[in-house]
């Protein structure tokens, strides 16, 4: 059985951030990434939209808001260092009528609040001038928020966590892990290993984790779905940055918008359907074991009766072209129906507790010789670095 001072479960970019910022902070370290799929971030790292988020949403003083922040600046950073692709190309969060007025003047101190630099208010004049066909009334700049090739960021941790060392397993499920004299047992489908410590980053299975170690959350995760559309090529010059709206408090989701990708091309979206899979990157994509999980926790009820017409138009946008291109049209009038493809997908791992309240903040719990990550919400992948030094800086009294 293969002995190690520290096991990570989960190959998506938290868990590869995690063993790379612990293999920099202590050379020699025997160390051991777990990843139940062939590949390293196939799930939500693999499947987001590939934003550099700046911050510009998070109550100021919350681990969210700090982390993001600085995760930005990390990540730009890394970037740099391993020639990973990125932009820093500029964000447009944008008010469509005078109700959203006082929100956005909130936004704006809400991210000089939190330290984003060069933040700029723009009227109807100047959001033309920036972006031509963008709709509104009035507007937001956020210069700093981008766009990268995430599964190139996931590629330059691999190789530097080889370089210094570390061990990645892939194809390689955990099943149980067992508290032992000294540390721990992992149980997996390709043997046993024995850890020290273990971190657990394991996204969407991340509650089934814990309870696999003992431990027990009030938190569970529930699978939403984000559904994409591209604009199609010769359209796509009707975007010039990211196009954003102003988030209404009282709903959960943040609403559609436009999202420029870093190999080219626009993608708009995404809504928030309830997955019936963990992994239900499509509607016909169902596991029953998932299903059960998901409709027999009592908060999700109590979610779907406080917000029963988002969560039904929800439903009917992800099932009608025509009602996702008018919530489109908010932002850029001139989109019709016809510029629009089907894109991808992805499945957002959300914790929700038991009185139906999504959790907004990054959710840990921990035991002796283990934590687990039972919730990384976005701006998870952009802050992932930072994020890995919050956890490294919890387990460093029991090195």
């Amino acid at each position: 059985m293969q002995r190690h001072d520290i096991v990570v479960v989960g190959g998506g970019i938290l868990g590869l951030a995690t063993a790379y910022r612990l293999l920099q902070q202590r050379p020699g370290l025997s160390l051991l990434l777990l990843e139940k799929e062939s590949l390293l971030g196939e799930h939500q790292t693999g499947h987001n939209s590939g934003v550099l988020h700046a911050g510009l949403y998070y109550k100021p003083g919350s681990l969210k808001a700090k982390l993001s922040v600085e995760g930005l600046k990390k990540m730009v950073s890394f970037c740099r260092e391993h020639g990973v692709a990125h932009e820093i190309c500029g964000k447009i969060v944008v008010a469509t009528s005078q109700e959203e007025l006082p929100r956005l003047e909130q936004l704006f101190e809400r991210g000089t609040a939190n330290g984003l630099r060069g933040l700029r208010r723009l009227t109807r004049d100047q959001l033309q001038e920036i972006e031509p066909h963008a709709g509104g009334i009035a507007a937001l700049h956020v210069p700093e928020e981008g766009i990268v090739d995430y599964p190139g960021v996931v590629t330059a941790l691999k190789n530097a966590i080889e370089r210094s060392g570390g061990a990645i397993a892939c194809s390689t499920p955990v099943k149980a892990l067992k508290r032992e004299v000294g540390g721990w047992r992992i149980i997996t489908t390709e043997g046993d290993f024995f850890s020290k410590q273990i971190i657990a980053c394991a996204g969407l299975h991340s509650d089934r984790i814990a309870r696999a170690s003992g431990m027990r959350s009030d938190a569970q995760i529930i699978p939403f779905r984000g559904e994409y559309y591209k604009i199609l090529k010769e359209r796509s010059d009707l975007v010039r940055h990211l196009i954003y709206p102003v988030p209404d408090p009282r709903f959960p989701f943040l609403g559609v918008h436009f999202t420029r990708m870093i190999r080219g091309g626009v993608e708009a979206g995404p809504n928030a359907v309830l997955a019936l899979s963990r992994e239900g990157y499509a509607w016909n994509r169902i596991n029953l074991r998932d299903l059960a999980g998901t409709l027999g926790y009592p908060g999700l009820w109590k979610f779907l009766f406080k917000y029963p017409s988002l969560c039904s138009y929800e439903i009917y946008r992800s099932l009608s072209k025509d009602a996702f291109c008018k919530s489109l049209q908010k932002l850029v009038p001139e989109i019709k129906e016809s510029d629009l493809e089907k894109g991808p997908s992805g499945v957002r791992a959300q914790a929700m507790n038991s009185s139906g309240s999504l959790l907004e903040d990054f959710c840990f719990t921990q035991g002796e010789g283990i934590l687990h990550i039972i919730n990384a919400p976005s701006p998870a992948a952009t802050a992932s670095l930072a994020i890995a030094e919050a956890i490294i800086q919890q387990l460093e009294p029991k090195f």
